[in-house]
C-alpha cells in the first residue's frame, strides 16, 4: 500500500504530499484562488457554477460509504525531516500542535475531501458545492501519548446524510510496537452550500449496503435527535430542571456566611475558587495566511486558538499541566472574515474530581460599528493528576454556566463510559 500522505489520487509514487499540496488539491476541486489578492475574481468565477446545482436530491445518484472512504498518513516514523516540524525541546510531539496543527487540521482537511468524494461528479471539472463545517459533534481522546517517531494514520468516511448536510467520522491511530493503536475518534457535521456560500445545496443520498452500514446510519440519526434535544433544552431557552435548581440552591447555601442573616454576605468554601477568578481572555487579528479555500478564516485556526486559551486557563486554575479528554458540541455560527478582530473568552465553568470543564466563547468585533457577533462556543474537558479546587458560581448567570458545563461533562463521561 502506498505510504503517502493520502492514498489514491493524492499519492505520488511513495512521496507524501504536504499540507500545501493537499490544500491545492482542494482549491482545484473548488476553483478557489491561490492568492489573497485574486479572491474576488475567483468568487465571481465560482458564481457561474450555480447552474450545475441539483434542483432536488432526487436528481443525484446515490453514493455508498465506500465511495467516500479515505486513508491518510502522517509519516513521522518514515520521514525524519517531517518529524522535526512537530517536536518540542523534550523530543516529544508538541501537544498543542499534535492535536490541532496536526490532528485537527488533517482531520478537517480529510473530512472536506470525504464530503467532496461523496458529492463528486466526474463530468464536472469543478464542484459547484461549497462544503463547510457546521459543527464538531465530538472529539474523544482514546490515548494521550503521541510518539514522535511513529507514523499516524487517519481513516474515515461519510456515516449519515440528510438533504443538505453530512455527518462524517474520522479515526486516528498510531503505529507502535508492531501495530496500530487507537488515539482519537472524531465526529463532524458538514453542510453543502451553493458556490457563493449563500444558501443550502442538495447532496447525494447515501446507499446502505450491509447491516453494519445500516447500524452506522442509524447512529447518525440518533446523533441528530440528540443534538435537537440538547438545543431544545438549552439553558438559554428554558429553565433548569428541578434537580439542577436544587443543585444551584445547595451551592448558594454552601457559600452563605453563617455569622450573618443576609443573602448578600457570601463566603468562599475551603478548597474552592470563585468562578469570576477562573477566566482568561485573548485577542487575535485574523490575517490572510490563516484563510481557508473559501477565503475566510480556517476553522482549524479558530479551534487552535480556543484550545490554547482554554488549556492555559485550565493550567493556571489547576496549577499543573492538564490533559485533553474531549471536545464536544462546537457550532460554527458565523464565518470569520479576513481582517477580523477575534475576541476569545475562556471560563472554567465546572469541576468534578480531577476533571475541569472549560468553555471558550469567541466573537468578532467590528471596530467601525463596535458591534460584537458570536462566532463559536467551544467546550473542552481536561484532566489533571492532582487535587483541584472546586469552582463556585456567585451570580445567576454564573450558575447557568456551571449547569451548562456539568451537562457537557456528564455527556462526555457517558460517551466514554
Amino acid at each position: 500500500m502506498c505510504r503517502g500522505f493520502f492514498t489514491g489520487q493524492m499519492c505520488r509514487q511513495g512521496k507524501a504530499p504536504d499540507m500545501a499540496e493537499v490544500r491545492n488539491r482542494l482549491r482545484e476541486i473548488v476553483g478557489a484562488s491561490t492568492n489573497w489578492k485574486d479572491h474576488q475574481q475567483a468568487l465571481a468565477e465560482r458564481a457561474s457554477l450555480s447552474q450545475n446545482l441539483a434542483k432536488s436530491q432526487d436528481e443525484l445518484p446515490a453514493k455508498t460509504m465506500k465511495d467516500s472512504a479515505i486513508e491518510a498518513h502522517l509519516p513521522l516514523g518514515t520521514q525524519p525531516a517531517l518529524r522535526e516540524k512537530y517536536l518540542n525541546y523534550h523530543n516529544s510531539v508538541r501537544y498543542h500542535n499534535s492535536l490541532f496543527l496536526i490532528t485537527y487540521r488533517l482531520i478537517l482537511v480529510s473530512l472536506v475531501l470525504i464530503c467532496y468524494s461523496h458529492t463528486w461528479n466526474k463530468e464536472l471539472k469543478r464542484s459547484p458545492l461549497s462544503i463547510v463545517t457546521a459543527l464538531v459533534d465530538k472529539i474523544d481522546m482514546r490515548k494521550n501519548i503521541i510518539y514522535p517517531d511513529c507514523d499516524i494514520k487517519f481513516t474515515g468516511h461519510v456515516t449519515w446524510v440528510g438533504k443538505t448536510s453530512i455527518e462524517a467520522k474520522m479515526h486516528m491511530s498510531q503505529y507502535h510496537d508492531g501495530a496500530y493503536t487507537d488515539v482519537l475518534d472524531a465526529t463532524f457535521v458538514m453542510v453543502a452550500r451553493d458556490p457563493e456560500n449563500k444558501r443550502a445545496a442538495f447532496i447525494n443520498p447515501l446507499k446502505l449496503e450491509s447491516p453494519e452500514e445500516e447500524a452506522i446510519f442509524q447512529q447518525g440519526e440518533i446523533n441528530k435527535m440528540r443534538r435537537v434535544e440538547l438545543s431544545t433544552a438549552s439553558l438559554l431557552k428554558v429553565a433548569p430542571t428541578a434537580e439542577e435548581r436544587t443543585l444551584v440552591h445547595s451551592l448558594f447555601l454552601n457559600t452563605l456566611d453563617t455569622r450573618t442573616v443576609s443573602f448578600r454576605s457570601r463566603v468562599l468554601p475551603p478548597n474552592s475558587m470563585w468562578m469570576e477568578d477562573a477566566k482568561m481572555k485573548g485577542l487575535e487579528i485574523c490575517h490572510p495566511q490563516e484563510r481557508n479555500i473559501f477565503n475566510r478564516i480556517f476553522g482549524g485556526f479558530l479551534m487552535r486558538k480556543a484550545y490554547e486559551l482554554g488549556w492555559a486557563n485550565a493550567c493556571a486554575f489547576a496549577g499543573g499541566r492538564p490533559t485533553l479528554v474531549a471536545v464536544d458540541d462546537i457550532v460554527f455560527r458565523k464565518p470569520v472574515e479576513i481582517g477580523s478582530l477575534l475576541l476569545l473568552s475562556s471560563q472554567v465553568c465546572y469541576t468534578e474530581g480531577i476533571h475541569i470543564q472549560v468553555r471558550v466563547h469567541t466573537e468578532v468585533l467590528d471596530p467601525l460599528t463596535r458591534q460584537h457577533n458570536t462566532t463559536n462556543v467551544f467546550h473542552f474537558t481536561f484532566r489533571v493528576e492532582k487535587d483541584i479546587p472546586a469552582i463556585v458560581p456567585q451570580s445567576y448567570g454564573e450558575s447557568m454556566l456551571y449547569l451548562d458545563g456539568k451537562r457537557h461533562f456528564d455527556e462526555t463521561m457517558r460517551s466514554q463510559g
